[in-house]
């Protein structure tokens, strides 16, 4: 490592940054914000952890970086790396979550777990635990964990608990009124909460910018919809639907695709002339190629089909898919992001906005639309997303079933 290279990166740092590398420890969880700055603050500790490691044993210690597919393609990790003088060799490798299974066995090395995947008790998981116990770790995270659950990976990997049995005797009563596993609470939630505490590194990162969120209202095809909550029937393959999964796409399909959507997206365009917009399905693509091609607007795409660069000019949106392109790239050129549609899932609305929320953005106010109609479905996301959890088209679905059972539809 260039030590002087080290030095000078870990000199740009803020001192919110400096402050959590003081507060960090092997087996932390450094959380920040989107667009806080977790990367070079994870780098500047395994710096400075680095130093007393060589000076105690001479000890050489590789870094391995575990992040998502996108973000290893896209060098975001490399560049930060270089800015320490740690050069891309043998001893820095940056590699996606779905080859974790290849580092098991390693041993001595630094590992930083980035964009936190270590919940539930999946293949990952069991790599996980397996080289945190030959290695020096770190993990990065926005959002660590919504409930106690979500931290028995970390919990066991920094040894206050052997396993998650343990974990489960000790803290979790199961309702007996569920035909499946259903947590009713947890016990001893100060000792989880202290726990949690020793581990949990809170970067304090003031934003300079101010976030506007607008709810815009848009009209729906009431009579489909009905027919298709009614009938059980999907209208563009004309066949039953029988699955959550189905149901919820027919009556999203039937929201997404009004007219009065892509009006009201016109109108955002022309107070905000370059937009990124975020979207969920292929339908919605189609429909927003044609009224780009219709309004003669530049467009680029992030998505399973294409990869292009942020479009550049006075006029222009840049299509997004959630799964695509939640994650792992910014965007300083513009303050304005549009929600097509939203996602299910609480963590990539979260990410998806910081595309924009980044530290050296030029704006002062980052502006953030949510396209969406009064349709049941649609409500449903919005309160679930409130609440910072993530809507299940499984209980959507029992909801609806229940309710055509009861008025005898």
């Amino acid at each position: 490592m260039d030590i002087q290279k080290a030095m000078s990166a870990a000199d740009g740092l803020d001192a919110y940054q400096i402050d959590a590398i003081n507060q960090m420890k092997n087996g932390c969880i450094l959380c920040g914000g989107v667009g806080s700055g977790k990367s070079r603050t994870a780098l500047g500790y395994y710096y400075k952890d680095f130093e007393q490691i060589r000076e105690r044993s001479g000890h050489e210690m590789p870094l391995i970086i575990i992040t998502t597919a996108k973000k290893r393609d896209t060098g975001e990790w490399q560049e930060e790396c270089r800015l320490f003088g740690i050069p891309f060799t043998g001893d820095l490798i940056v590699d996606s979550w779905n080859n974790i299974g290849k580092y098991v066995g390693e041993i001595g090395a630094f590992f930083i777990f980035d964009e936190q995947r270590v919940v539930g008790s999946g293949a990952w998981v069991k790599s996980f635990l397996k080289i945190v116990r030959a290695n020096r770790w770190i993990l990065l995270s926005a959002t660590p964990g919504d409930t106690w659950k979500d931290y028995i990976p970390v919990f066991i990997a920094n040894g206050f608990y052997k396993n998650r049995t343990e974990f489960t005797r000790e803290h979790i009563v199961y309702s007996q009124f569920t035909n499946f596993p259903k947590i009713d609470r947890y016990l001893e939630t100060a000792k989880l909460m202290r726990l949690r505490d020793s581990i949990l590194v809170r970067m304090d990162y003031v934003k300079h910018t101010k976030d506007r969120h607008e709810d815009i209202w848009c009209q729906y095809d009431i009579p489909g919809y009905r027919s298709i909550m009614r009938n059980m029937w999907n209208p563009w393959t004309d066949e039953p639907i029988d699955t959550a999964g189905a149901l919820c796409y027919a009556l999203r399909r039937i929201c997404y695709s009004d007219k009065s959507r892509l009006e009201a997206l016109q109108k955002l365009l022309g107070i905000h002339p370059k937009a990124i917009i975020f979207y969920n399905y292929d339908f919605e693509l189609d429909l927003l190629r044609v009224f780009c091609t219709e309004h003669g607007i530049v467009w680029g795409e992030c998505n399973g089909h294409r990869h292009d660069e942020v479009p550049m000019g006075d006029r222009w949106v840049y299509l997004v898919n959630f799964q695509s392109g939640a994650e792992g790239w910014n965007c300083i050129a513009t303050d304005t992001l549009i929600f097509y549609s939203e996602n299910y899932s609480y963590r990539i609305m979260q990410q998806a906005a910081g595309r924009i929320d980044r530290r050296n953005t030029p704006f002062d106010i980052l502006y953030y639309y949510h396209l969406k109609s009064h349709s049941s479905i649609e409500l449903t996301i919005m309160r679930t997303l409130r609440d910072k959890k993530d809507f299940n088209e499984g209980g959507f679905y029992r909801k609806i079933a229940g309710s055509r059972e009861k008025h005898g539809s």
